[in-house]
């Protein structure tokens, strides 16, 4: 594999993880990521909020790595066809990460399916391999097995390659995104920190508690449209809802009280 086509592979892997997180953690709500996780220590809400937000810091550093890998290939770009195989490597990416979800996490070890939900999940299992995870393994493979020679020309691989790092950063700010119209964030604060001293960091930033689980750790505060973050992390908190990198999916999860 030539160096753009190893950066392509791993940005579409990334893309893989960001369409994982958006469309299943965020907006489906189908599973967390360690939905499946036996024992109560994992199964509360705010291990599972700090799980689903350590994968979205997951996928950000496999996103940056692909970026600084595509920079540094920048130079094998300018072959005439470089952009085909820009193109396949980056569907090849986002098709391996369906099938180690799906087959390492899901079924190896266990640890959340497509949807808990359920009562066939190897049905939905199978079914998000055949929908999502099938056709850019195809596409992916007959281009890489396509490509013309160079004489022949090609797409361009600047072009691609920018088109894709566009598309990466463009998926990072949307997994970063709250839900719109909404001003009340979760807030997940560090062990240690007692719910006293969350109540006062709530208030500090300038929100207003709106439900608390029962430990105190877990807040859903209403910061209006002047509340602090940095408040708030500053007060102890893990995980902010209206945070740029962990927040997007913890802004989303429903709350049952």
């Amino acid at each position: 594999m030539t160096r753009p086509g190893l950066a392509a592979g791993v940005l579409g892997f990334a893309l893989g993880g960001f369409f994982d997180g958006i469309m299943l953690h965020q907006v489906l709500q189908w599973h967390h990521f360690l939905s499946l996780v036996p024992g109560e220590a994992l199964r509360n809400i705010e291990a599972q909020i700090l799980a689903d937000g350590m994968f979205h810091v997951a996928v950000y550093l496999i996103t940056a790595i692909g970026l600084w890998l595509l920079w540094r290939a920048r130079g094998g770009l300018a072959p005439s066809g470089a952009g085909r195989g820009v193109l396949s490597a980056t569907l090849l990416g986002f098709a391996v990460w369906q099938l180690v979800d799906v087959v390492v996490f899901h079924w190896i070890i266990g640890i959340h399916r497509i949807r808990v939900d359920v009562p066939n999940p190897l049905a939905w299992d199978i079914g998000w391999i055949v929908v999502v995870g099938l056709p850019p393994l195809a596409a992916g493979l007959w281009l890489a097995r396509t490509a013309p020679p160079p004489s022949r020309g090609g797409m361009g691989g600047g072009a691609v390659a920018a088109s894709l790092a566009a598309l990466c950063i463009g998926s990072a700010s949307l997994a970063s995104l709250p839900p719109p119209g909404v001003t009340t964030a979760l807030v997940l604060f560090r062990p240690g920190i007692s719910p006293d001293a969350a109540f006062a960091a709530a208030i500090a930033a300038g929100g207003r508690v709106a439900w608390s689980d029962p430990s105190g750790s877990l807040l859903a505060v209403d910061l209006g449209e002047d509340g602090s973050t940095w408040e708030l992390l500053r007060g102890g908190a893990l995980l902010v809802g209206r945070s740029p990198l962990t927040g997007g999916c913890l802004g989303w999860t429903r709350l049952r009280v």
